[in-house]
């Protein structure tokens, strides 16, 4: 940016009189002056000697300002991951504190672990998905499902499928590649033994990606996964239906009574058993880590569903549906 500062100037005659002291600086003023007189001046914002001109009708606009803007940004950006990632290694240790270790919350800690609970988890292993219970119920005996109460039931199938369902949302995250090690093991762990796992992964995908780093490929599993997101979600989804409607209806001719006698089953059953409290805990932290990926997933949806999935996945297990039925496979493949 050039400007013209020159001292007071007065006339005498036809001659412009001019303090003796600043001609050295007017004479440099004005040889530039005369080589701003070369550019166009019908534009407003002149270009000369990788400087700015700045015209009466226009602010002054400072490129260096948009720059420390960016940055403030930045570091701002920075400092809330940093907050992220410091409450997230903290819930991870208060997970495994009190729900594995410390013998405060209901049930019994792992180290001290009872019968009764193996044997509830075995059975409730063995009617994965209902499908021993559904089978039986139409005939079919090839191995009789274990007789449990259909509330404990629902809970441990509504939390396991929407495990499920988050298979296809970790594999096309696109900060996954902060978390270095295996995905397939990750969701593993998750589906079959439990789902503390899945907070080291959140805290993780918060540390600064390496620009010169190629983004991983994903697994056989991860392409199937990604693939047949559409069929991973409506399966989940369904299944997460019938858990709730089995937890209220099923078993009708087992003596379990009606819905409020299930329901204090229920709140007796979070009350005193530790995989049922950590079932809860489970649901609470997929209430919150569902909309925090999709949100930042969204460029992953079919544009003509943007706004659709950025509103619906604050909905449990349906807003994950969402991302998963307008999933842009083809952009996936590229």
């Amino acid at each position: 940016m050039i400007l013209i500062d020159s001292p007071p100037a007065t006339f005498t005659g036809h001659r412009l009189h001019i303090p003796h002291t600043k001609s050295l600086q007017i004479r440099r003023n004005f040889l530039r002056t005369s080589e701003i007189s070369a550019v166009d001046r019908r534009n407003r914002w002149q270009t000369l000697d990788c400087s700015q001109i700045r015209t009466r009708d226009d602010p002054f606009k400072c490129g260096a300002r948009r720059k420390a803007e960016t940055a403030m940004v930045e570091v701002g950006d920075d400092r809330l991951r940093r907050i992220a990632r410091y409450l997230l290694w903290t819930t991870e240790a208060v997970y495994i504190l009190w729900l594995f270790l410390l013998p405060y919350a209901p049930g019994d800690p792992v180290w001290a672990i009872s019968s009764e609970t193996v044997n509830s988890l075995l059975g409730l292993s063995l009617n994965f998905f209902f499908v021993l219970p559904l089978t039986n119920s139409v005939g079919i005996h090839f191995l009789e499902a274990p007789l449990l109460h259909p509330m404990a039931e629902g809970l441990f199938n509504f939390v396991i499928a929407w495990t499920l369902m988050f298979a296809p949302l970790l594999y096309t995250d696109r900060k996954r590649d902060g978390y270095k090690f295996s995905l397939d093991v990750l969701w593993g762990l998750m589906m079959f033994l439990t789902n503390t796992f899945l907070i080291p992964y959140m805290a993780l995908r918060l540390n600064d990606a390496d620009p010169d780093e190629k983004p991983s490929k994903r697994s056989r599993l991860g392409e199937a996964m990604t693939k047949g997101a559409p069929i991973v979600g409506l399966t989940g989804a369904a299944v997460c239906l019938i858990s709730a409607l089995w937890s209220l209806y099923g078993r009708g001719d087992g003596g379990f009574g009606g819905v409020m006698d299930r329901w204090q089953y229920l709140i007796g059953y979070l009350g005193s058993e530790r995989l049922a409290y950590a079932f809860v805990w489970d649901i609470c932290l997929y209430t919150i880590f569902q909309p925090w990926l999709i949100g930042e997933n969204l460029q992953n949806v079919k544009k003509s569903k943007v706004e659709l999935v950025r509103y619906v996945r604050f909905v449990p297990v349906f807003g994950l549906l969402s991302y998963l039925l307008f999933l842009n496979l083809e952009d996936e493949d590229n």
